[in-house]
């Protein structure tokens, strides 16, 4: 399905906060499960806690994000939306109006990484753009879109 994009309205940051809140509710719970998957097997095979060594501290914690990254990979690539993007009714998509693609969609993963560290500052340029994008929209070539109610 494509987008005009020149017609869509832009979500205010407040609707984009409230998704990313819905979604990290889930990712939550993802990730307790995740870190189960690696955390009981390791401490019953080696008799020690991960968390004891810098190691597997640093390779669990490059696995819990890799597992974030597939989860908003694979939402965007599937559909253009989160769960939490779907109960506040916006969605991804590129610039052309398109879905995105797996590389784009990683590509706005690591730049929304790159926006949110400093205090999300890469999310609040978006009130200062007259299109509403933040930095991890305009650098993977991406926008948030509004979709109207179902009727």
């Amino acid at each position: 399905m494509e987008f005009d994009v020149s017609q869509a309205q832009k979500p205010s940051i407040f609707r984009r906060l409230g998704a990313l809140l819905y979604d990290v509710v889930l990712l939550i719970a993802v990730l307790m499960v995740a870190n189960a998957l690696i955390v009981i097997p390791y401490d019953v095979i080696t008799g020690h806690q991960i968390y004891d060594s810098s190691l597997p501290l640093l390779l669990m914690r490059l696995y819990l994000l890799a597992v974030i990254a597939a989860f908003y990979v694979y939402f965007w690539t599937h559909g253009g939306q989160t769960l939490g993007m779907r109960a506040w009714r916006i969605r991804v998509i590129t610039d052309d109006g398109e879905s995105l693609g797996m590389g784009q969609a990683l590509r706005r993963f690591l730049w929304s990484v790159v926006s949110f560290v400093p205090a999300g500052l890469g999310l609040w340029l978006s009130l200062f753009n007259r299109d509403g994008l933040a930095l991890h929209d305009r650098v993977s070539n991406t926008r948030v879109i509004m979709l109207e109610k179902a009727a």
